[in-house]
């Protein structure tokens, strides 16, 4: 549950189909929702969206501010999901090669 999986665009599609399908419904809702409803909604996109894109700690403020009433209104889910997927394809990108140094393979250090 703790690993991070590999991002592909479709882990990242459905990741946001979950938020924003998530996120909608809390909509249409109302802002005070019906009895655990919003709260059953939240518990499922937090399991499904961490197992889609790995468990990221901004998940777990985004689960909490969903428990309060009014501010559930909010695409917080969506969000989200988005900041988890832009953080986590900036750590799983390859850094460019070093440029080897036209001396040969060791640096040369002048002093």
């Amino acid at each position: 549950m703790f690993r991070i999986p590999i991002l592909t665009p479709a882990r990242i599609g459905m990741a946001c189909a979950v938020a924003f399908l998530a996120d909608a419904f809390q909509v249409m809702l109302g802002p005070l929702g019906w009895t655990f409803i919003d709260e059953i909604l939240d518990v499922g996109a937090m399991i499904v969206c961490t197992l889609l894109l790995g468990f990221h700690p901004l998940l777990l403020p985004t689960f909490v501010i969903e428990i309060v009433p009014v501010i559930d209104m909010l695409p917080t889910w969506t969000a989200c999901v988005i900041a988890v997927s832009v953080l986590r394809k900036r750590q799983q990108q390859v850094p460019p090669a070093a440029a080897p140094s036209p001396q040969g393979s060791s640096p040369v250090i002048d002093i």
